[in-house]
């Protein structure tokens, strides 16, 4: 799985917003909080809005925070908000991409990879990232040794 730095980011300004909890947050604070470009940083900010992650407001008592709780957005919701489905091919849902002959079975790969995704990205809410309290679910996949290695 790739993350594109918009991702990457995004995530970063979303857990960063779940950690101020109902306060407002102004952009700059997030930018500097989380070492994120300010100007690439407003453009996320602007999909999040968009994608019911966030909200705004102006003023000197504005800024930005989430638009529910924390604990009620996952990490699949960002992702979704700022790029779509979490498994693609070639910009298309693998279930529409065709194979023929041996290749068949590799839709069934990707649904297979999707599935494995979702159990994870949407059991894993800003809140428990913000507050480093992961799931279980998550936390027993660390423990394996093998996780942790690197593999070119």
């Amino acid at each position: 799985m790739r993350l594109s730095a918009r991702v990457d980011y995004a995530l970063r300004a979303a857990v960063a917003l779940a950690g101020y909890g109902e306060r407002w947050v102004s952009a700059e604070q997030i930018a500097e909080d989380q070492g994120i470009p300010r100007k690439f940083l407003e453009s996320i900010l602007l999909q999040l809005r968009r994608g019911g992650i966030a909200t705004s407001k102006r003023g000197s008592e504005g800024g930005h925070q989430l638009a529910r709780p924390g604990d009620q957005i996952s990490l699949a919701d960002v992702i979704r908000a700022v790029d779509g489905p979490l498994v693609g091919v070639r910009g298309e849902r693998p279930e529409q991409v065709p194979y023929s002959g041996t290749a068949t079975a590799m839709t069934n790969v990707w649904i297979a990879l999707r599935v494995s995704e979702r159990n994870i990205l949407e059991s894993v809410s800003l809140a428990a990232v913000a507050n480093d309290d992961l799931p279980t679910s998550v936390t027993k996949l660390l423990e394996d040794p093998d996780a942790w290695v690197i593999r070119d």
